[in-house]
């Protein structure tokens, strides 16, 4: 009996632990301090938010609010729980790319395999551009930096 209340209170505490964490890409509200900078930086525009955990050890909290921009354009904003934004994402049509890296993209991967393309703006100011692609039904992001030079393949889970 003592071992069946023992195992029944240890049961309890662990579902209990397991709700209180958030799960990482839960849609979740963020801080007032997330919401008012959001609201100020892009008036009128709705987020969908998610919770992402970042930095060496997964310590940093990120929220991103998923959003859009125009009709046709999805935008993201990133921001820490203070309310700095982090990183500002938006797609961009092939056009855009700098030249260099579209004919990098044009030398080693089908037009089909690209599934989306982003500039990314970061909090000091650096530019990138993302390319999401799928190669062996796994997703990559390749990287290049603001002049169109190759920088990195990164693979997304």
């Amino acid at each position: 009996m003592k071992k069946t209340f023992l195992i029944l209170i240890f049961l309890c505490s662990y579902l209990l632990t397991a709700q209180s964490q958030i799960a990482p890409n839960t849609v979740v509200t963020p801080p007032e301090k997330v919401l008012f900078t959001f609201q100020k930086e892009y008036p009128g525009k709705v987020a969908v938010w998610t919770l992402k955990y970042v930095g060496d050890d997964d310590d940093e909290i990120r929220y991103e609010g998923k959003f859009k921009t125009n009709e046709n354009t999805e935008s993201l904003a990133v921001y820490d729980n203070l309310g700095v934004l982090k990183a500002f994402e938006t797609q961009i049509p092939l056009s855009m790319l700098p030249q260099k890296a579209q004919s990098y993209l044009k030398k080693n991967y089908p037009p089909k395999a690209i599934r989306e393309i982003a500039v990314v703006v970061d909090d000091k100011n650096k530019t990138t551009y993302e390319v999401g692609i799928e190669k062996d039904s796994k997703f990559y992001d390749v990287v290049f930096d603001k002049n169109g030079g190759f920088d990195v393949i990164v693979q997304k889970d």
